[in-house]
């Protein structure tokens, strides 16, 4: 079974593994307790803080361990908008954000705040200026990542932060995906990240605060880590967390080249084995490891079943997937292609030999797919004046853009087809392919029940 979903958790690094064994036995004390146990559990964990501080570029004092990267965030957003409360309530976020920073939004929206959502290029990237527009003088705090978690576009993280401090607002970073491959350049005020995503244990992430930040943590106060986190610090895997984090560092070098090389033979090679394919993301500025795209006509999570079988682990922001109804938040703002969505996000120590067995054995899982949804249910088109009607009404996707693409030739060059669907990916998935069939996408209207979306054949 090759494992292809190091966004989502990376697999334990051996070094970590030792550091969490070993400390399980010298690291279980009250690290606030005076006594001999209590002092040795102390100096583990400022010797965590310490490691973990260097990688993070801040110093020791400035960094909280926390109970989960989404936690950091949370702690990171609510303190500052708190402490910088009399500066105004507004918050800038990119629309491509992590869900954590999503959510926080939403809550402190629901509160009377204001929430700014810049949006991205179609690589997945946000412009500086778009950041530097939406600066108000009010913006209490601005956020973004280091880079998508979906796509691995990397965000200009550097130039942001220095329009930011120009005005004075503090730019907090999600480093989750990109800190096990090096620090986060550029003068950010906050910082959050995951263990879980470099190869340490879950239930670990870590808040870095620049000191000079006003912040003002929310909720009931431990006396513990600064006051930001709550409860026993679980020191064993906070000091397998740390390990890791500079074992990972360590190999950096080599296996981004290495994995870069195998994403990239991934990235040339799809679209040229798998007909009708759209590869998103940026293809220079990305993370190694990560690759993503999406195949037309294809039911995203039958295609990730069909890969299980055959031995491949991979994850989806299709809106198809079981977990969700609607597009991938990410998909969407990039105005990209949502169905039949794959992102393989290689681990360390993949081998060549399981990338090119992906290679092998996707062509046939995507033709399977999509001989299944082939044949249509019903005749589904009749004619409306001059225009073609497609009734993809209680169909989900990818049926309303493969009923598209049996009827477009039926129409003469310059003739419309007119598809009513209720499914909310078809909003993002139609003119998505229009434009990878070289169709004009018309736009939409309402229609007695769901959407009518009018596409016109131009060649």
């Amino acid at each position: 079974m090759a494992y292809f979903d190091a966004a989502s958790g990376a697999p334990l690094h051996p070094v970590a593994r030792q550091a969490l064994l070993a400390c399980l036995d010298e690291g279980w004390a009250d690290p606030a307790r005076l006594y001999r146990e209590g002092r040795r559990a102390r100096m583990l964990l400022d010797a965590a803080r310490e490691t973990a501080a260097e990688a993070v570029g801040c110093r020791a004092d400035e960094l909280t361990f926390t109970s989960s990267g989404s936690g950091a965030v949370h702690t990171g957003i609510s303190g500052v908008l708190a402490g910088r409360r009399r500066v105004g309530r507004h918050l800038i976020v990119s629309a491509v954000e992590h869900s954590s920073v999503l959510h926080s939004a939403e809550v402190f929206e629901a509160a009377g705040g204001s929430v700014t959502g810049v949006p991205v290029l179609r690589t997945g990237a946000v412009s500086v200026e778009s950041y530097a527009d939406a600066l108000r003088p009010d913006t209490a705090l601005a956020c973004l990542q280091s880079a998508n978690h979906e796509v691995g576009t990397l965000q200009p993280v550097s130039d942001v932060a220095e329009v930011c401090r120009a005005a004075g607002v503090p730019l907090l970073v999600d480093a989750a995906q990109s800190l096990g491959w090096g620090p986060v350049r550029g003068d950010w005020s906050l910082l959050a990240a995951s263990a879980h995503k470099w190869g340490g244990p879950s239930g670990v992430g870590l808040l870095a605060v620049r000191k000079g930040v006003r912040f003002a943590p929310q909720g009931p106060v431990d006396e513990r880590e600064s006051g930001r986190a709550t409860g026993f610090e679980n020191i064993p895997a906070i000091v397998a967390a740390a390990a890791s984090l500079r074992a990972v560092r360590a190999e950096a070098a080599e296996e981004s080249l290495r994995l870069r090389e195998l994403t990239e033979l991934i990235r040339s090679r799809v679209p040229r084995l798998v007909p009708d394919v759209e590869v998103v993301g940026d293809p220079e500025r990305r993370l190694p490891g990560i690759v993503t795209f999406s195949c037309l006509y294809v039911d995203g999570e039958t295609l990730l079943h069909e890969l299980d079988r055959a031995g491949f682990s991979v994850s989806s922001g299709s809106s198809c997937t079981s977990s969700t109804l609607t597009p991938s938040h990410v998909l969407k703002a990039m105005g990209v292609l949502s169905e039949g969505n794959v992102r393989v996000s290689l681990p360390a120590g993949t081998t060549a030999q399981d990338v090119e067995r992906f290679l092998e054995v996707l062509p046939e899982a995507v033709a399977g797919v999509r001989e299944k949804l082939g044949a249509p249910v019903a005749t589904t088109a009749a004619t409306r004046g001059d225009s073609l009607v497609v009734d993809a009404l209680g169909r989900r996707c990818p049926i309303p853009v493969i009923e598209l693409a049996k009827v477009i030739g039926d129409v003469p060059v310059g003739g419309t087809v007119r598809v009513l669907s209720d499914d909310e990916a078809a909003r993002l998935d139609i003119p998505a392919w229009c434009e990878m069939r070289g169709q004009e996408y018309v736009g939409e209207e309402p229609a007695d029940r769901g959407t009518a979306y009018l596409i016109r054949r131009t060649t």
